[in-house]
C-alpha cells in the first residue's frame, strides 16, 4: 500500500502536550489511516487540504505514551518514538528559525560573513594606509561603514523572497488608483484554456477579470472537455452571467496549446491576453495595458511584472522584471504573466505549438518579439499565479517535461534566426545556456594596460596562455612608464616565448581610456578583449564563450563573471544607479549561487559591464568612439556601454565565462587627495550625461532598492509618518 501514500513529513511537536502531525498525498484520496499508541489505537484529525490528495493527519496524545504506529489501510508504514528531549530541541529550532525567519546554517553562515567583512576592513586599512588614514578620508570611510552596518542589519530593505517583507512592502506602497479616462479602448480578448479545475479557483479567476475598471474585453474559455461537474457548472453560470464571458466547448481533448488556439480563433480582440485558469488580475491591469497604448499605440507587446499566491491567498515570490532583455528572454521565460499581444501578430506565428506543451506561451513569445521590436514593460504587479500544489508555480520540479520544452523552444528560436548554438540546461535549473559556435575563430586581440608589477602582470597573462582553449588571439601590453628590471624582463620573455605577443610603449600621464584607445588603433582582432592585469583565468572556453555573443549583431559589449581570490563574486553585471552611479551586481555572493532569476546561470542583459573583462567588436568599439578619455580612471567602462546602449546594442554578462579579479592592485584606490578628487570630477560627468540610466536602469526594475541590489526599498518613518499625514 505504500505505492498509494507518500508521506512528506512526520513529526511529533510540543513539550506539554505532545501532538503526531504527517503530512503528505493519499492518492486512495480517504482517510484510511490507523494510529496505535502504546499498543492502542488513538482518534486522529485528517485534513483534506486539496483535490488532489493532499492532505495533514492530527493526533494528541500524552507525554507519558512512548510508541507510536502509523498504519495505512491495515499495513503499518511508520513507527515512531516520543522522546521528550527531542520534543524540546525542536521547540527551540522552531523558536530561533520563527524570530529571524532563516535556518540555523543561515545564521552560522551570517555569522562567518560578518567576520570576513571585518577581516577584510582591517586588510584595506593596513594596504592602504598602515592604519593611518588622512583625516580628508575619516568622513568617506565613516559614511561608507554606516551604511554598510544599516544594510547588514537590514535597516533599509526588504527581502522581497521574504513573504513578510514583501506584504510588508506592498502595504507601504499601496496607493490609490486615479482612472483617467482612455480615447483608444481596443477589445482585448483573454484566452483561457480550462479543464477539470475547481470553482473556487475559476471563479476567482473569472471574477477577477470582471472586475476590471477597463471594461472593453471578451473572455474566450476554451474548455478541453472537462469532466468535473463543477467545473462545467462554473462554466454556465458565467456565460449567462456576463455577455463578454464566451465558452467555447472541445471535442477532444488536446492539452493547454491546442485548447488557447482554439480561443485565439473563436477571438474577436485587436489584442490578446494569455491566462491560467486558477490565476488572478489585479483590477487595474488591463487598465494599465489601455494606458500604455494610448502613450503609444505601435506598440505590440507589453507585459507586466507578476507576483505568485499561496493557497491561504497571502502573496509572495515577486518577479520585478527588466525591460524587453533578448539575451535574458533565450536564457528562460522570463516574461511569463501578464502580457496583452496583437493578434494579427500571433495568428501570423501560427498560436501555440503543442509539441510544445509546459513551455507553448515561451515559443509564443520568442516568435512575437521576432517580429516585432514594439515591445513595452509595465514595472508594476498586475498579476497573481496561484500555487496550486503539483503546479509549475509551485515547483518547477512538478512539471520536468516544461523544462525539456523549454529547451526546444529555444533552439526551435535560434534555428529559425539563423544562428548556429547549442542550448545547454544546467544541473538543478529551469534556465538555459546558448553557446554561439562558429566555423572559423575569429581574431581576437587582448588589450593589457599595465605598469611595473611584473609577478601581477606574469599571473594574468599566463593564465591566458595556459588556460585558454581559443587558439587565434593575440595579447598586446599597453606599457605605461615601466621602470622596474623585473617588468622589462617579462616583456622580453614573452616576445621571445610567444609571437602573439607584442609590447607598445606610451610615457603619457596614466590615462585608462587613452591607453586603451590607442591599444585598439594598432590591434589586429575582428574582436578586442580589454583586460585587467589584476586577473587571472578560470575557464578554459572564456573566449570562445564571449566572442560567440560579440559575434551576434545586436551585442555590443560582452562582460565575464569576476571573483575574488576567495570564489565570492566581484562582478556579475553593473547596475546602473546602486548605491551611486553604478555598482557591480551580487557582490559577496558565493560562486555556487544561481542568482535571482537565474542571473548567474544565464547570459543576462545588463546597462553596462566592467572593462576589467569586456570584449566588442572593433567596429562598434570605432562606431561609438571608444573610451571616453576625459574619463580618465572611474566609469569610463559604464559611459562606453552605455554609448553601446544608445546606438540600440544589448550588452550583456556571461556567467560561463569566470575570472578572478584582484581588484586595483596596480593603480591602487582613490585614497590621495588628487584621485579622489579626479573620481569625484568624473562622478559629476556621469550624473550630468546619463542621469536617465542612472535614475531608471531598463535592466533594474524601478521597484528594486537602489540602497542594496535586489532588495526592495523599505521607508524611513520619516516617510511612513508623511505618506500617512
Amino acid at each position: 500500500m505504500r505505492e498509494l501514500v507518500k508521506i512528506k513529513e512526520k513529526i511529533i511537536v510540543g513539550i506539554r502536550n505532545p501532538q503526531l502531525r504527517i503530512y503528505g498525498i493519499d492518492r486512495n484520496r480517504d482517510d484510511k489511516f490507523k494510529i496505535i499508541i502504546d499498543g492502542n489505537e488513538v482518534k486522529h484529525k485528517f485534513y483534506r487540504l486539496d483535490t488532489k490528495g493532499t492532505f495533514l493527519l492530527k493526533c494528541s496524545f500524552t507525554k507519558d505514551k512512548k510508541n507510536v504506529d502509523i498504519y495505512y489501510d491495515d499495513e503499518k508504514i511508520y513507527s515512531l518514538k516520543n522522546i521528550t528531549i527531542k520534543r524540546i530541541i525542536l521547540k527551540f529550532y522552531t523558536f530561533i528559525r520563527g524570530i529571524y525567519n532563516i535556518s540555523i546554517n543561515k545564521i552560522l553562515k551570517t555569522m562567518f560573513s560578518f567576520i570576513r567583512k571585518i577581516y577584510r576592513g582591517i586588510a584595506f586599512l593596513w594596504r592602504e594606509h598602515h592604519f593611518l588614514v588622512p583625516p580628508m578620508f575619516w568622513g568617506k570611510y565613516t559614511r561608507i561603514l554606516v551604511d554598510r552596518i544599516k544594510r547588514y542589519f537590514d535597516k533599509g530593505y526588504y527581502n522581497l523572497l521574504v513573504t513578510k517583507d514583501y506584504n510588508n512592502w506592498i502595504k507601504e506602497n499601496q496607493k490609490e488608483m486615479v482612472y483617467k479616462d482612455l480615447k483608444y479602448k481596443p477589445l482585448i480578448s483573454i484566452l483561457i484554456p480550462v479543464y477539470n479545475i475547481e470553482k473556487e479557483y475559476l471563479s476567482d479567476c473569472l471574477d477577477s477579470i470582471l472586475n476590471q475598471k477597463y471594461e472593453n474585453f471578451e473572455v474566450c474559455l476554451a474548455d478541453d472537455c472537462s469532466t468535473l461537474n463543477e467545473t462545467l457548472e462554473t462554466l454556465d453560470e458565467y456565460s449567462k452571467k456576463d455577455s463578454r464571458i464566451r465558452v467555447i466547448r472541445r471535442k477532444t481533448n488536446g492539452h493547454i496549446a491546442n485548447a488557447t488556439n482554439t480561443a485565439l480563433k473563436h477571438a474577436k480582440g485587436e489584442f490578446i491576453a494569455l491566462m491560467d485558469d486558477d490565476d488572478i488580475l489585479t483590477e487595474d491591469a488591463l487598465y494599465q495595458m489601455v494606458a500604455v497604448l494610448n502613450k503609444n499605440k505601435k506598440l505590440d507587446f507589453i507585459y507586466s511584472d507578476e507576483d505568485k499566491m499561496n493557497m491561504d491567498g497571502s502573496l509572495c515570490e515577486p518577479h520585478f522584471k527588466p525591460d524587453y532583455s533578448p539575451d535574458s528572454l533565450l536564457g528562460g521565460n522570463y516574461i511569463c504573466h501578464f502580457e496583452i499581444i496583437r493578434k494579427k501578430i500571433v495568428e501570423e506565428v501560427g498560436g501555440e505549438v503543442h509539441e510544445l506543451v509546459g513551455a507553448q506561451d515561451f515559443d509564443l513569445f520568442l516568435k512575437v518579439v521576432e517580429k516585432t521590436k514594439n515591445i513595452y514593460h509595465i514595472p508594476k504587479v498586475l498579476y497573481h499565479w496561484r500555487k496550486v500544489p503539483g503546479s509549475t508555480a509551485d515547483t518547477i520540479d512538478n512539471k520536468e517535461y516544461a523544462i525539456i520544452a523549454g529547451k526546444k523552444a529555444v533552439e526551435y528560436a535560434l534555428k529559425r534566426r539563423g544562428l548556429k548554438a547549442n542550448v545547454e540546461v544546467p544541473i538543478s535549473s529551469t534556465n538555459y545556456v546558448v553557446r554561439y559556435t562558429y566555423d572559423k575563430e575569429p581574431m581576437i586581440s587582448i588589450i593589457i594596460p599595465t605598469k611595473d608589477n611584473a609577478e601581477l602582470l606574469s599571473n594574468c597573462i599566463d593564465s591566458v596562455y595556459d588556460n585558454t582553449n581559443y587558439e587565434n588571439y593575440e595579447i598586446i601590453v599597453i606599457d605605461n612608464n615601466s621602470i622596474e628590471k623585473e617588468t622589462i624582463e617579462l616583456f622580453n620573455k614573452y616576445k621571445k616565448e610567444h609571437k602573439n605577443f607584442r609590447v607598445i610603449k606610451d610615457h603619457s600621464k596614466f590615462n585608462f581610456s587613452k591607453l586603451n584607445n590607442k591599444a585598439v588603433k594598432k590591434a589586429n582582432g575582428e574582436y578586442i578583449l580589454l583586460l585587467n592585469n589584476d586577473t587571472k583565468v578560470i575557464t578554459p572556453d572564456w573566449l570562445s564563450y564571449m566572442v560567440g555573443y560579440a559575434m551576434q549583431k545586436h551585442i555590443g559589449a560582452v562582460g565575464a563573471e569576476l571573483f575574488y581570490k576567495d570564489r565570492t563574486i566581484q562582478h556579475a553585471g553593473v547596475l546602473m544607479g546602486v548605491r551611486g552611479v553604478a555598482s557591480h551586481a551580487f557582490i559577496n555572493t558565493p560562486d555556487f549561487s544561481y542568482g535571482l532569476y537565474g542571473r548567474l546561470i544565464s547570459p543576462y542583459n545588463y546597462s553596462a559591464v566592467t572593462a576589467a573583462c569586456l570584449m566588442v567588436s572593433k567596429k562598434k568599439f570605432e562606431q561609438v568612439g571608444g573610451l571616453n578619455e576625459k574619463l580618465e580612471v572611474a566609469y569610463n567602462d559604464v559611459d562606453f556601454c552605455l554609448k553601446l546602449l544608445e546606438k540600440g546594442y544589448y550588452n550583456v554578462m556571461i556567467p560561463s565565462a569566470q575570472l578572478y579579479h584582484y581588484e586595483s592592485k596596480t593603480r591602487g584606490l582613490d585614497t590621495t587627495k588628487e584621485k579622489y578628487m579626479k573620481f569625484k570630477e568624473e562622478e559629476k560627468y556621469m550624473y550630468d550625461k546619463w542621469s536617465k540610466y542612472i535614475e531608471n536602469d531598463p535592466y533594474y526594475n524601478k521597484n528594486l532598492s537602489k540602497k542594496n541590489d535586489f532588495m526592495l526599498y523599505k521607508k524611513t518613518k520619516k516617510e511612513l509618518r508623511s505618506s500617512d499625514e
